[in-house]
């Protein structure tokens, strides 16, 4: 059977790497709403030197589990402006990569770290309730 991505146009192929990147990106809780198109660049940048959407998910995971892992008692993080903030992270995975299964552990975690945390009243979103 041959994979999907396979029978896809390379443009296409990128055009869905860019997307999933994208997508993972703005959907953690410290990031903008919206991907920018420095953002968009650094995606294709790691789609050019083929870095796997796994590597990146795993990088955006493992970052978000250090930021959130951090000791009540100091101060908070500012909230993060730019997909780059996680280059460091790709670079580190890529020199020291990481045991099969490592991602879905990553997934667990924060999926409950995210079922005890109390539900905030910021709200992810473009619209807005007070008018």
């Amino acid at each position: 059977m041959t994979p999907l991505a396979s029978l896809l146009d390379p443009a296409d192929n990128a055009a869905l790497y860019l997307s999933s990147v994208l997508t993972l990106y703005v959907d953690l809780p410290d990031t903008p709403a919206r991907a920018t198109i420095q953002d968009q660049r650094q995606a294709r940048l790691w789609f050019e030197r083929g870095v796997s959407l796994a590597l990146v998910e795993t990088a955006l995971l493992l970052a978000e589990l250090r930021r959130t892992g951090r000791p009540r008692e100091m101060p908070p993080l500012p909230r993060i402006r730019s997909l780059a903030y996680f280059h460091p992270i790709v670079e580190e995975l890529l020199e020291a990569p990481v045991p099969e299964g490592y991602l879905q552990y990553l997934r667990f975690k924060l999926r409950s770290i995210a079922d005890k945390a109390e539900p905030t009243d910021v709200q992810k979103t473009t619209f807005s309730n007070d008018r």
